[in-house]
C-alpha cells in the first residue's frame, strides 16, 4: 500500500440524531415527571390523529357503499 493512501485514512463518526440530541437535552432541562408527562401528552396526540383518519377512512368505506359522496371531498 503506498504512504500517501495510508494517510489519507479518515475515521468517519455518526452524527446524533436530531431526536436522540432533544431527549438528551429534555434531559438536562426537565424532571423524570416532566419528561414523562410530555412522552403521554405526545402520544395522545398521535393516537387522536390515528383515530381521525380511521373515522375519515370508515365514512369514505361507507359513503362509498351507499353510493354517495362527501361535501367535503
Amino acid at each position: 500500500m503506498p504512504a500517501a493512501a495510508a494517510s489519507t485514512h479518515v475515521r468517519l463518526r455518526a452524527l446524533p440524531s436530531v431526536t436522540g440530541t432533544l431527549r438528551a437535552v429534555e434531559a438536562l432541562l426537565l424532571g423524570a415527571g416532566q419528561r414523562t408527562a410530555r412522552r403521554n401528552a405526545w402520544t395522545s396526540v398521535l393516537e387522536d390523529r390515528r383515530r381521525a383518519k380511521d373515522r375519515m377512512e370508515a365514512q369514505h368505506v361507507l359513503e362509498g357503499a351507499s353510493g354517495r359522496t362527501s361535501r367535503a371531498t
